[in-house]
């Protein structure tokens, strides 16, 4: 009977194992599939294109080309 008792207790261990290696597993995937950062802060060229289309470097067609650019 103690036997038994030890054996359900080694299948629970593995069980509950099993179930965490899975949750890393989930995790590490969802760690994966996300997405990574812009390479790029799209405000801040942004923010450089206004400055030099303020400033007269670019004109209107130059500052909107740019920007669809950078908006994709």
């Amino acid at each position: 009977m103690l036997a038994a008792g030890h054996r359900m207790g080694q299948a629970q261990a593995q069980q509950q194992a099993q179930v965490e290696q899975a949750r890393q597993q989930g995790a590490a995937e969802a760690a994966a599939a996300a997405p990574a950062a812009p390479a790029k802060d799209v405000t801040a060229e942004l923010q450089k294109l206004a400055d030099l289309h303020k400033s007269g470097v670019l004109s209107d067609e130059e500052f909107a080309a740019a920007k669809k650019k950078i908006l994709g």
